[in-house]
């Protein structure tokens, strides 16, 4: 097998390592923001029923 071919397919497998490493910290925060949007939506909307069953 070629040398240089192999050590180019470890350093590029090495980068997509590094990719996916990112990637999937990102994913998880991505992820934890929405779960913060839905808290905050569900927040809002019990918010808005008390405001109109107070004004009834």
């Amino acid at each position: 097998m070629d040398p240089e071919l192999l050590e180019r397919i470890t350093a590029r497998r090495a980068e997509l390592d590094q990719l996916e490493e990112r990637l999937a910290k990102q994913l998880t925060k991505v992820r934890a923001e929405r779960d913060e949007l839905a808290v905050a939506e569900r927040v809002l909307e019990r918010v808005s029923e008390q405001i109109a069953d107070e004004r009834v």
